[in-house]
């Protein structure tokens, strides 16, 4: 089974990155007690900054960023977490969405997560990330994580962080098993049309 993680982080070292790292591990080790394989690649937004912005103003795509948009394509399931920028997801994490492929999420399930500075911004899931990956037609996991700057310091561990993370993992990661059949058998129905289409029946 092949997930891609995106990181919406901007800087380096990111708490985004960090967050996204876990999600994956969680949602891995969730996968693995069921005994499937799974392959994550992680996909670092800035490093394609100028890639996305090109494409925004050319409408044609790089080869960096095809190649993600092709792991995206032929994923099982993608964990999306972006920073938050004055209430909503980072301009960057939202113009890689904007120049993205129609249809490439089309019943994809898709793990949400958000850092930001305090709790507050934590209605960002809720009011910004998810209405945008409906709108995309993914199959939105129902726990997102947010994850505020305390969650990672020295005085997070009572934060609960830790619980969040393993409740969205575990919720993703069935949600992965149940949509991937239906996907698969999704695709291989279109391709019987073709074919009969083609045979012109």
């Amino acid at each position: 089974m092949k997930l891609i993680v995106i990181s919406g982080g901007l800087r380096q070292p990111s708490s985004t990155r960090l967050l996204a790292d876990r999600l994956g591990a969680a949602v891995r080790g969730e996968l693995g007690q069921a005994d499937v394989e799974v392959d994550v690649e992680v996909v670092e937004l800035r490093h394609l900054a100028r890639a996305i912005t090109d494409a925004m103003l050319t409408g044609f795509a790089a080869p960096e960023l095809e190649a993600v948009f092709d792991a995206i394509a032929a994923s099982d399931g993608v964990i999306a977490v972006t920073p938050t920028f004055n209430a909503t997801f980072s301009g960057l994490f939202k113009s890689f969405f904007d120049v993205l492929p129609e249809q490439t999420l089309d019943g994809t399930p898709v793990l949400i997560a958000a850092t930001g500075g305090t709790e507050r911004h934590s209605l960002v899931l809720d009011h910004a990330l998810r209405p945008m990956f409906s709108y995309l037609r993914a199959a939105v996991a129902p726990t997102g994580v947010y994850a505020a700057t305390a969650d990672f310091g020295a005085g997070g561990s009572g934060s609960g962080l830790s619980e969040r993370i393993a409740k969205a993992a575990g919720d993703f990661a069935r949600l992965v098993r149940l949509t991937e059949p239906r996907r698969r058998d999704a695709a291989g129905a279109e391709l019987n049309a073709m074919q009969r289409l083609l045979a012109g029946a």
